[in-house]
């Protein structure tokens, strides 16, 4: 199946299938499948977290205005961010790419300095909200990846994020929780997977400058 025909086939899930459960080697693929997702500058600042827990999952759905999605699905998905991206981060970083592409330090010097004074001149709800950024689009990406290996998915932005912060001790990991997408696979009296996916023309919603 192409990436166009699988989203189309793709909708956001309202009632997973509870017995069903995603094989392990299509969760090693979604998590490299969000490994390479595209970040700014490649600082890869979103962290995942993985829950295939029941009785954890059951205990979230209050913290996700009762969706009950979340304790169906095989595995939660939860986007999370740093708070901080300090000089040693970014440092790592640049470290990674020497070990990788073999690249110089004098080419790369000036460029590490310039990443390190930017977000050293921002403020805390500043990173926040740019690394939320790059939640989204990480999510984005997960969801085309399932799409394509025929997994279920639905975004979600409806949850009570500080009390999934506290759940899972995220402070003191400095991270903070962002988005939420359970996968697995619909139920089959799902009755919103039979309805045609309602989209604009493309003509009314891409404008072509030529």
């Amino acid at each position: 199946m192409s990436l166009l025909e699988a989203l189309k086939w793709r909708y956001a899930t309202k009632k997973f299938n509870t017995s069903k459960v995603i094989p392990a080697e299509d969760v090693n693929k979604i998590k490299t499948g969000f490994n390479l997702s595209a970040t700014s500058y490649g600082l890869q600042p979103v962290s995942l977290i993985l829950v295939r827990n029941k009785t954890i999952q059951k205990e979230l759905v209050p913290l996700s205005m009762n969706q009950k999605q979340v304790e169906q699905a095989s595995h939660l998905a939860i986007f999370c961010v740093k708070t901080t991206l300090d000089a040693p981060y970014v440092v790592d970083y640049f470290e990674r790419i020497k070990s990788i592409r073999k690249t110089e330090d004098k080419i790369l010097a000036s460029f590490r300095t310039h990443i390190i004074d930017s977000f050293e001149k921002k403020s805390s709800d500043d990173i926040y909200f740019w690394a939320a950024k790059q939640a989204y689009l990480t999510m984005g990406n997960l969801l085309a990846v399932c799409a394509d290996l025929r997994i279920d998915a639905c975004p979600m932005e409806g949850f009570d994020s500080e009390a999934y912060d506290t759940y899972f001790d995220l402070k003191a990991k400095g991270l903070r929780s962002v988005l939420i997408m359970p996968m697995g696979y619909r139920a089959d009296d799902d009755i919103l997977s039979e309805l045609k996916k309602v989209r604009k023309k493309v003509s009314e919603s891409v404008i072509e400058i030529n």
